[in-house]
């Protein structure tokens, strides 16, 4: 009999007080996604209340993750991202319309949210073609991308034409 497995491994992102609201808004943008539960703080903790809502455990596009109302010591970096791969500009222009909150930051098709969380929205092709054997091609359509900011993949594939 084989044993079974168990998903052990969560991404955690820390709130000040606003992780279910973020939750609810991810799990509203992202297919096959879920709230899976809400913890609520048996006791008072530094920086709330029992009663309040401590963890939320929530799945996006099928991946584990949990928002924890820590506190406002610790905020996001754009040293960590979550990469959305996107089949369409149309679905480029969704979650670019639905995440970007400061486009005055924005370059390449990283974004950050309302909550300050950063993202990338990458069409596929262009990841295709820029691992491109044709390194000039490749360099092409870097070139190009670097000057957006938000991913046209009409004008990406037009920098792969030449």
């Amino acid at each position: 009999m084989a044993a079974e497995t168990k998903d052990i491994l969560a991404t955690c992102l820390w709130f000040d007080k606003n992780g279910e609201e973020a939750a609810r808004f991810y799990v509203d943008l992202f297919p096959d996604s879920s709230i899976d539960r809400i913890m609520h703080a048996p006791a008072d903790y530094p920086f709330g209340k029992a009663g309040d809502v401590l963890l939320v455990e929530f799945t996006l596009s099928g991946r584990r993750f949990q928002a924890l109302n820590g506190g406002p010591n610790f905020h996001f970096t754009e040293a960590v991202s979550l990469s959305i791969d996107c089949d369409s500009q149309a679905e480029v222009d969704r979650y670019h319309a639905a995440l970007s909150a400061h486009p005055e930051n924005e370059a390449c098709s990283w974004v950050k949210d309302r909550f300050g969380l950063s993202w990338q929205i990458v069409p596929r092709i262009m990841t295709v073609l820029m691992n491109d054997p044709d390194r000039e091609k490749a360099r092409r359509v870097m070139e190009a991308m670097m000057t957006m900011k938000k991913i046209d993949i009409a004008a990406i594939e037009a920098a792969a034409r030449g």
